[in-house]
């Protein structure tokens, strides 16, 4: 039985009384705090200073294969980011197309090309009387917007411990108006979820109704540990491959949260065929990105090693941060059955489910008391949280101090809504 059933209503009542005192104490406070991104903190972006000297007059501006980075070409991106994204991804360079500063432009324009003239010969989407798009909830809100900007139906998916319920997941694909799926198969945003084996084969073995549905294996954090012993997820490209069925993914990630967040660089792996469709429509978008920032990148970070080195540097800063969130949630409202968390391994974030019906009013609570959470209904499509009781917690760009004052002022926000909750019954 949890702590908070086994009390009766006097008890309750006192409990309520001291959690709005402290409430009151924390108000007066005039706190301005921001938990609403999974923004990386001053001290991660010093990690990465020198690689603003990496290309300049002195050690000049050519590859080592002796290309000029300087000028036009290479659509596809420069050798050694193809290389060193080929080793994050673990697909082979020739997959591999380097873009500009951000995976979520890249999956932006991927989407419109599905829309405005089609993937693979197939019919373009807007011409299409309806599409509709799986959208695993508690999910991320920025790739939920790029489907509702188009107009699609989204529908919610549900999370278990192995990742989107893939019973329903293949049930929904006969549907050959559901045209593709978002995914963030490894610390998932905002559970921290992995995908399981099994999860990553049924994805390669899926068999859509629709020929050009398609994966949107967004791998964020495939990098970003937290721990030594750090979770393992199952290579996609490999799984698709022996099944025959390689074209039915797009995988995307970026250096946005291991080097500079706005200015570092983005990629994609794709199949042959998947590849070629997408360079047909970049040779009339652009003739090039930025190639003197991705050579900056791959003289600075090298080769995996060196990007899991300079993880191993993220980590130690992360770490005590996701510590004084665990901890708190766990000394404040363990085994109170008002709250239940996942403990991550790696990624950005700490989700937590509230009690049906509590999240929007604890992140209002939050908000009065000047500390501004991600919004309740974030994590779902169309910001609608069925249960209301999902929030996303960034614990990465607060300074500790600033993070143990949030993290103590949502949990009595928590016990507050929950106690009302529960004496309203």
């Amino acid at each position: 039985m949890s702590e908070f059933s086994s009390l009766n209503k006097e008890q309750l009542i006192k409990r309520l009384t001291a959690c709005e005192a402290e409430y009151a104490s924390y108000k007066a406070r005039g706190l301005q705090l921001d938990m609403s991104r999974g923004k990386p903190c001053t001290e991660q972006l010093e990690l990465t200073m020198e690689l603003a000297d990496c290309v300049n007059a002195r050690n000049g501006a050519r590859t080592e294969n002796n290309t000029d980075t300087r000028n036009y070409g290479f659509l596809d991106g420069i050798e050694e980011a193809r290389a060193l994204f080929g080793e994050i991804l673990e697909m082979p360079p020739s997959n591999i197309l380097v873009g500009g500063n951000s995976s979520l432009n890249l999956m932006f324009d991927y989407i419109a090309q599905a829309y405005s003239t089609g993937l693979c010969g197939h019919t373009p989407w807007c011409k299409l009387d309806e599409v509709k798009f799986l959208c695993p909830a508690p999910g991320y809100d920025r790739h939920f917007a790029v489907t509702e900007h188009f107009g699609f139906t989204l529908i919610a998916v549900p999370m278990t411990a192995e990742g989107p319920d893939m019973n329903v997941v293949e049930e929904l694909v006969k549907d050959p108006a559901v045209k593709g799926i978002w995914c963030v198969p490894m610390y998932s945003n905002p559970d921290g979820i992995t995908y399981s084996d099994e999860t990553v084969r049924r994805f390669a073995r899926l068999k859509p109704a629709a020929p050009d549905f398609r994966i949107m294996w967004d791998n964020a954090y495939c990098v970003h540990h937290l721990t030594d012993t750090p979770d393992r997820l199952l290579n996609l490209f490999e799984e698709a491959k022996a099944a025959d069925n390689e074209d039915i993914f797009v995988c995307f990630t970026s250096t946005s949260k291991i080097s500079f967040p706005g200015s570092g660089v983005a990629a994609l792996g794709a199949s042959d065929a998947n590849l070629a469709d997408i360079k047909k429509r970049l040779s009339v978008q652009t003739i090039g990105y930025d190639k003197q920032n991705m050579l900056r990148h791959t003289r600075f970070f090298r080769n995996i090693d060196g990007i899991k080195e300079h993880m191993k540097l993220h980590a130690a800063i992360l770490r005590p941060k996701f510590e004084i969130v665990l901890r708190t949630l766990r000394e404040q409202l363990g085994g109170t059955g008002i709250a239940d968390w996942h403990t991550p391994k790696g990624g950005y974030f700490v989700s937590v489910t509230l009690m049906d019906g509590c999240a929007k009013e604890v992140v209002r609570l939050l908000k009065e008391a000047g500390v501004v959470f991600t919004g309740a209904g974030a994590t779902y499509p169309y910001h609608e949280d069925p249960h209301d009781a999902n929030l996303r917690i960034a614990p990465t760009l607060p300074p500790c101090d600033e993070l143990q004052t949030a993290m103590d002022l949502f949990c009595i926000c928590a016990q507050i809504v929950a106690i009302k909750k529960l004496l309203n019954q």
